[in-house]
């Protein structure tokens, strides 16, 4: 088991305490009334999942109860940075 760092309750906590909740930073379509459906299929549903360094959204579920952003490695599981909702991360996914 690993420790997370919550950036809301300023300490580490285990793993067991979070649950990962998708790719961050996904932009929304400028005016989604007037989506096809199956541009509107494509933003609610196909995500890329590459190997690597990803920008995930992570929610502290039996602590807090509030949302953050992690960068994170999904081959060796190291966690990079953890960062509020609204904020830039430091490292980018394409750069490393």
């Amino acid at each position: 088991m690993f420790h997370i760092y919550c950036p809301h309750c300023a300490e580490y906590r285990e793993e067991d305490e979070f649950h990962a909740k998708g790719q961050a930073h996904i932009v929304r379509p400028l005016d989604p009334d007037n989506c096809s459906d199956a541009e509107w299929g494509n933003y609610m549903y196909f995500r890329p999942n590459p190997k690597g360094l990803r920008h995930e959204i992570w929610y502290h579920s039996a602590g807090c109860r509030k949302f953050f952003n992690m960068t994170r490695d999904t081959v060796t599981y190291e966690i990079k940075e953890v960062y509020l909702i609204g904020q830039q991360p430091q490292f980018t996914a394409d750069a490393l």
